[in-house]
């Protein structure tokens, strides 16, 4: 597959006219539908609220619909597809979706915090529903008929008689684009067609075939390849470099120096790699040691400059002394992404136009950063999204786009591709910011929590673009760029203080975030934010707080919850796991977490099974299984998909990952340095119950195993071995330490 750069910047209306289509658009019809305008509008329709910015009808009925978010393996393509397809009573294979592109889809900002389904997936949802009553208005019109004696079915409008208007022949006298209503006639749970099935993934096929499923796939007609020397460490300085030789090698087309902005362009891949090389022996650095002791970090960050904010104060009963008090610390150190595939991004520059595909998970954002660091007007450059091989969340994919930018501005006319190199991908991408986490928890008489203090160290976790300051290469250009100083903000779905107050029914609960506005290492969003490391937290107290109240763990978390779907998420992960406290044989242990993600998403409940190796010291996950509440269900593969994952990549964070640096340089630079689960450590068996809430709201799915995955391991290590871990990740070095304690 080859796409081919567009040589003027191409719009909605653009496209619209060059194919020949026409846009679906109506007028109000009524004061009705005016006062009902001035209501919230649901999801997205918010913040583009007109139907032709959602979808499109061709002459010939062929339906498209716009979304600004970015697939990102997460299967928004196929959800959104169904959800279209069920509202306009059409095949999804009828249904043609474009993703993330600032020309042509609307502006829905970042692709975050589990928001696709619940904010993109309402808009094109309603926008539909809107869409096909609509249809069967004009065809009553046309046919003079009352609505009610027409229906919408395979795209056509039909009579009880059989006759029939297709959708194109309806759209073709060009109504006028229209606001959305507040509440569209959305069809019930039980007439569904396309939704609540389990359609297969549309963006698989090319990821298991060979085809274009990656920017790191995409080629373009005369393309040219680039490499960025980056320096040796985050504060090191250019002193000196002579690029003579390099400009001389085959097929150099171009050097490239601004500031500590060095890179080289070639006509071929492995040239521009041989250059890379040489230009990274040739130039001259200077370093300085700015990192902290790695072995200090817990001290380190609550030694940092910070602001203390209070998430919750709540005090409903009288502080107890009595009973029993529990106190604990747990850590969490940097991690980083692990993409499979180093960061990529293609850029053409031409005609005075910047466009740039990329992995982005905000186009409008990142077209945004990007424009301010090239001094050019947002209009004049354009971001498409185009699939990275791996992501969920902030990791090099938009420096990767900042790069290629810059060189393609230096190469009028060449589409330049930027592939990093992977040692660059884990040197230099943001990473998940340390945390450091205090607990103190009372227990009354009765065994239950009375008082509960939850305190939390850490870096801000949002470093996405939208100012430059936030571009790696535009910090290293000789006019850099800054970042802008990060803010503590307290807000419903949080940040690092995501998931930090418990769900449980607690009488007393103060928990406060030590803000840290220095950062040590370079620091945004990784899956979850700061909700895997509190709900590690909490969900490893709550079993320490069972065992002292000696009751079961499931039991003492269905006492501490009035929320009847909490509870039914619980029951359902405890009983298909065969949940009991009957001992296991030695060195093998059982453990449960729970959570509702961001305390208004997804529930989730994991329990799982280990094997621990005393010699060794290795953990092994051999059994999983999980139950998740999401709402309304779309595909109900895609969320087992969604929790499958997220239980493995929680298990590599728990069991393997931490970054590891010394006080200049960041040592942890490759798979061996940076290990990471391997296929052999996979879990035997991973089993995900999907819990239907027909009619109810959609419920983001994408990051809710990451913390009861993590709580669940920590405790079932607890249970196997009798002795408890508070500081991530537990590797095999880490645990044979402290067994043999």
């Amino acid at each position: 597959m080859t796409l081919a750069p567009f040589a003027q910047p191409l719009t909605r209306r653009g496209f619209l006219q060059a194919s020949g289509a026409l846009v679906l658009s109506f007028s109000v019809a009524s004061h009705a539908q005016a006062a009902a305008a001035e209501k919230a509008l649901p999801g997205s329709l918010e913040r583009d609220p007109f139907l032709d910015a959602w979808l499109r009808i061709d002459a010939d009925g062929k339906i498209t619909v716009f979304t600004g978010k970015a697939e990102l393996g997460q299967g928004i393509k196929t959800a959104i597809v169904q959800l279209a397809a069920e509202e306009l009573e059409v095949a999804p294979a009828h249904v043609h979706l474009i993703t993330a592109d600032t020309n042509l889809t609307p502006n829905e900002g970042y692709t975050a915090g589990s928001h696709s389904v619940q904010d993109s997936g309402v808009a094109v949802r309603h926008a539909a529903a809107q869409a096909r009553e609509l249809l069967i208005a004009a065809a009553a019109r046309k046919l003079q008929l009352a609505p009610s004696q027409l229906t919408a079915k395979d795209g056509a409008v039909m009579t009880s008689d059989g006759r029939a208007l297709k959708y194109g022949e309806l759209v073709a006298d060009n109504w006028l684009h229209v606001k959305a209503q507040p509440q569209s006639n959305l069809k019930d749970t039980n007439a569904f067609r396309v939704m609540g099935k389990s359609l297969p993934r549309v963006d698989i096929p090319a990821k298991v075939t060979g085809g274009v499923a990656y920017v790191q796939d995409l080629r373009l007609p005369n393309m040219v390849h680039a490499r960025i020397v980056r320096p040796p460490s985050a504060g090191a300085q250019l002193l000196d470099i002579n690029v003579s030789s390099i400009e001389k090698m085959p097929g150099v087309l171009k050097v490239v120096r601004d500031g500590r902005f060095l890179a080289v362009i070639a006509a071929g891949e492995f040239q521009a790699i041989q250059a890379m090389r040489r230009m990274s022996k040739l130039a001259r650095w200077e370093e300085k040691p700015t990192l902290p002791a790695q072995r200090d970090l817990p001290s380190v960050l609550k030694g940092l400059r910070g602001e203390a904010a209070t998430v919750i104060e709540q005090t409903s009963a009288a502080s107890t002394s009595q009973g029993k008090t529990l106190a604990a610390q747990f850590f969490r150190p940097y991690q980083g992404h692990g993409s499979i595939g180093p960061s990529c991004a293609v850029a053409l520059f031409a005609e005075g136009l910047m466009t740039v595909w990329t992995h982005t998970q905000g186009v409008y954002p990142d077209r945004a950063a990007i424009a301010e660091m090239l001094r050019l007007p947002p209009e004049k450059v354009r971001c498409i999204h185009v699939e990275g091989s791996g992501c969920y969340g902030h990791n090099g994919a938009d420096d990767a786009a900042a790069d290629a930018a810059l060189l393609a501005r230096a190469l009028p006319g060449r589409p330049v591709r930027v592939q990093w190199m992977r040692e660059q991908e884990h040197a230099w991408e943001p990473y998940g910011p340390a945390m450091l986490t205090q607990v103190r928890a009372t227990l009354d008489s009765q065994g239950a929590i009375a008082d509960w203090n939850f305190e939390l160290w850490s870096n801000t976790h949002l470093g996405r673009p939208g100012p430059a300051g936030a571009l790696l290469a535009a910090q290293h250009l000789a006019s850099p760029f800054t970042p802008a100083p990060p803010q503590v903000r307290i807000a419903p779905e949080g940040s690092g203080d995501r998931n930090a107050v418990p769900l449980y029914s607690i009488p007393n609960k103060h928990v406060v975030w030590h803000f840290l506005q220095e950062m040590p290492l370079r620091v945004s969003a990784l899956r979850a934010l700061g909700a895997y490391m509190n709900v590690f937290s909490i969900e490893s107290f709550m079993d320490e707080l069972a065992v002292a109240a000696d009751s079961d763990p499931v039991e003492f978390r269905l006492r501490h919850l009035q929320d009847e779907r909490a509870q039914a998420v619980i029951k359902t992960a405890a009983q298909r796991f065969g949940w009991s406290r009957e001992r296991l044989p030695r060195n093998r242990g059982r453990g449960f977490a729970f959570a509702r993600y961001k305390n208004l998403a997804a529930y989730c409940a994991v329990a799982v099974e280990v094997d621990v190796e005393p010699g060794s010291g290795r953990v092994r996950l051999t059994r999983a299984v999980a139950a998740v509440d999401s709402g309304e269900v779309i595909n109900p593969d895609g969320i087992r998909n969604q929790i499958e994952g997220g239980i493995v990549q929680s298990m590599s964070w728990t069991l393997y990952e931490a970054v590891t640096f010394d006080n200049t340089r960041i040592t942890s630079i490759d798979w061996s340095t940076y290990p990471i689960l391997r296929f052999s450590a996979v879990p035997d068996s991973v089993e995900v119950h999907v819990l239907p809430q027909p009619g109810q709201p959609f419920l983001g799915t994408g990051e809710a195993a990451q913390g009861p995955a993590a709580a669940a391991i920590a405790n079932a290590l607890a249970n196997a071995t009798g002795k408890r871990w508070r500081e991530l990740p537990f590797t095999h070095e880490r645990v044979r330490a402290g067994l043999a304690e």
